[in-house]
């Protein structure tokens, strides 16, 4: 099995910036075959997709409401990811998620691992 730890979320002024980590163990955790992503959810809103890097870590994907304010990366060495937040917004208040994946269970679905996520609050 595999336990995901989010942290750093918290209140933040517009304009400000959070950066949120993803602490992944368990036997089952293997850091260069499962891709990584955060996902998060804002009250009465489905989950919707955020970030998303390969488990090599080379590769990286975001949503369109996000692209060139956050950014996600990975260290396979102490078995973690990260998503950087800038120029943070009202609307990106939600609790984030961390989830991962592989072959077995795809990161971000409901066969792939989540963890219980981090609250942030985006507001003056």
């Amino acid at each position: 099995q595999v336990q995901l730890v989010e942290s750093g979320g918290g209140l933040v002024q517009p304009g400000g910036s959070l950066r949120l980590s993803c602490a992944a163990s368990g036997r089952s955790f293997s850091s260069f075959r499962m891709a990584m992503g955060w996902f998060r959810q804002a009250p009465g809103k489905e989950r919707e997709f955020v970030a998303v890097i390969s488990s090599s870590g080379l590769s990286t994907s975001y949503a369109d409401s996000v692209k060139g304010r956050f950014t996600i990366s990975r260290d396979h060495a102490k078995n973690m990811a990260s998503l950087q937040m800038n120029s943070l917004q009202p609307e990106d208040t939600a609790v984030y998620y961390c989830s991962a994946g592989g072959s077995s269970g795809l990161v971000g679905t409901a066969q792939g691992y989540w963890g219980q996520g981090t609250q942030v609050t985006v507001s003056s």
